[in-house]
């Protein structure tokens, strides 16, 4: 018992020792002013919008290659720097885009080249990485990919159902 009193009577006298110097003189007024300029800038993000969120290339004839161009402009309050854009698979490949900022109120665009690959209708997602809030924006392109008249047919075999 004896212990656990000392022990208490030590960290009460450390605790009230250690508390004599007033936390609000240590402010420096010059370090609020610039975390204020600061946090008001950090607050400004650039802003994408896109002429057209999704692309429709239509019927299109399989392994035909067809391309299409986004335009985006920054409508933000920052520099917009696009720093990856990528698809969902390598049959779509984004390309020519600008690595520089662009300021806010400029255009920008990158195009989209899609190879004709699958069948049916085919929808294909390209994720643009930005300092935008959200950190990454989306497009889409689509068409609708008609089998290659030129391919080679399957030969249709007969199944014998044994009775």
């Amino acid at each position: 018992m004896k212990k656990i009193i000392l022990g208490l009577s030590t960290l009460c006298l450390i605790a009230f020792t250690s508390c004599k110097e007033n936390a609000a003189k240590k402010i420096d007024e010059k370090n609020v002013a610039e975390a204020a300029v600061r946090d008001a800038s950090a607050s400004k993000f650039p802003v994408i919008e896109f002429e057209e969120k999704e692309h429709d290339f239509g019927e299109i004839e399989a392994k035909t290659k067809v391309s299409t161009v986004f335009k985006y402009k920054n409508s933000g309050n920052a520099p917009l720097v696009i720093t990856d854009i990528k698809s969902t698979c390598g049959c779509t490949v984004p390309q020519d885009w600008s690595r520089e900022p662009l300021q806010p109120g400029e255009s920008g665009q990158f195009s989209v080249q899609f190879n004709g690959s699958g069948s049916n209708k085919v929808s294909k997602t390209i994720t643009v990485t930005a300092n935008t809030e959200k950190g990454a924006e989306t497009v889409k392109i689509t068409a609708f990919v008609k089998p290659d008249p030129n391919a080679a047919k399957k030969p249709v075999t007969p199944t014998i159902q044994a009775k």
